[in-house]
C-alpha cells in the first residue's frame, strides 16, 4: 500500500490522491494507536494527526516508510531525529496557517487595546488605536510577514527581533520592519506579537532578563509555545501593571492551575490554540502536504514500473 491517511482531510484532496496511489483512508485510527501500528508494515507514506506519535518505536513497524505528512504545522509527537535516521522525510507546510495566525493576532491586539484602557492626558481612562502604536514582532516566522502586510494599512511603526536573523538580513527591509534587540523592542513597543518558533534553549526567554523593561501599558499577544515566558516574571509584570494585558493562544497543561503564579490573573486571556485553526488554512496545508507526499512516492512507483 502506498499511503495510509489517519488524518481527516477534505474530500477533494482524498479524491486526488486516490487517482495516483493505492491508499487507505482511516481517520478513526487516531483513536486506535494499536490498530494504527498494525497497519504499517507495507506503508510507504503516512499522513497523521498530532494525536498519533511518530517515534523510533513506531518506525520499527514501518520498514518501507519514506514520508510522514502532518497537516498541522507543529512537529509535536514527531521524533524528527528518529525519522532522519530512518530515511523518512517529515512533510509539513509552514506557511499555510500564516494568514490565519496574522488575522488572529490582529484581532487580539485590537481587542486588548480597547478592553484594557489606559489613563489619558486628562486623567480619564481610554482605549487606544492600533494606528498610534509601535508594534513589535518577536520572531520573523511566516505569520510575521502576513502581520506586517496587514499592519501596513494601519501605518503603524513596526520593529522586530529574531535571534536567527542578522540585522543586515534583507528580510527586514523587504517586510518593512526595523530590527532591534529584544530588550529595545520591549522598551519601545506599545503592542507585541510573539510568533517565535519554540526550542528548548528559548525556555523562559521572556522572563527576568527582559520583562522588567517592557514599555508601560504594553499588550502582548502570543501564538508561540507558552514556555517562552517565565511564568513567575510574567505574573509579576501583569500584577504590577507593567504589562496591561497578555493573550496566550496556547498554554502548557497545568499552567493556570491553583497555586501557580498565573492562576486567576484577570488581565491574562487564554484561547485553546485557535490561531491557525481555520477551514482555509487546513485546506491550504492539506494540498501542500498531499502534493509533496505524491512527489516523494512517485519515484518509487516509476522504479517499480520499470
Amino acid at each position: 500500500m502506498d499511503l495510509l491517511i489517519a488524518e481527516t482531510l477534505e474530500p477533494e484532496v482524498i479524491t486526488w490522491l486516490e487517482t495516483r496511489h493505492s491508499l487507505r483512508y482511516a481517520p478513526q485510527l487516531a483513536q486506535d494507536p494499536r490498530g494504527f501500528r498494525q497497519g504499517l508494515y507495507d506503508v510507504r507514506g503516512l499522513i497523521v494527526p498530532a494525536a498519533l506519535a511518530v517515534d523510533a518505536n513506531l518506525l520499527q513497524h514501518a520498514p518501507r516508510l519514506r514520508a510522514v505528512g502532518r497537516v498541522s504545522a507543529g512537529a509535536e509527537n514527531i521524533d524528527l531525529e528518529a525519522c532522519t535516521e530512518a530515511g523518512v522525510e517529515v512533510v509539513r507546510c509552514l506557511t499555510a496557517s500564516a494568514p490565519a495566525e496574522a488575522e488572529f493576532m490582529l484581532q487580539a491586539l485590537l481587542s486588548l487595546l480597547r478592553r484594557f484602557p489606559v489613563v489619558g492626558p486628562g486623567g480619564q481612562l481610554a482605549g487606544r488605536e492600533l494606528s498610534a502604536c509601535t508594534v513589535g514582532l518577536v520572531g520573523m516566522a511566516p505569520a510575521a510577514r502576513s502581520m506586517a502586510q496587514m499592519l501596513a494599512g494601519f501605518e503603524t511603526r513596526l520593529v522586530g527581533y529574531d535571534p536567527a536573523l542578522h540585522t543586515s538580513d534583507s528580510v527586514w527591509e523587504r517586510w518593512r520592519v526595523e530590527p532591534l534587540g529584544l530588550r529595545e523592542l520591549l522598551q519601545e513597543a506599545d503592542a507585541v506579537c510573539v510568533q517565535l518558533p519554540y526550542f528548548s534553549r528559548y525556555r523562559g526567554l521572556l522572563g527576568e532578563r527582559f520583562l522588567p523593561f517592557c514599555r508601560p501599558d504594553q499588550v502582548i499577544v502570543s501564538i508561540s509555545h507558552s514556555a517562552l515566558f517565565d511564568e513567575n516574571w510574567l505574573a509579576d509584570a501583569l500584577a504590577t501593571d507593567r504589562i496591561a494585558a497578555v493573550w496566550l493562544d496556547s498554554v502548557e497543561p497545568g499552567l493556570l492551575d491553583p497555586g501557580r503564579p498565573l492562576h486567576g490573573i484577570e488581565t491574562l486571556q487564554v484561547s485553546p490554540r485557535v490561531a491557525s485553526t481555520t477551514r482555509e488554512s487546513h485546506l491550504r496545508s492539506a494540498w501542500a502536504v498531499a502534493k509533496r507526499i505524491d512527489e516523494l512516492l512517485r519515484p518509487d512507483l516509476q522504479a517499480q514500473a520499470g
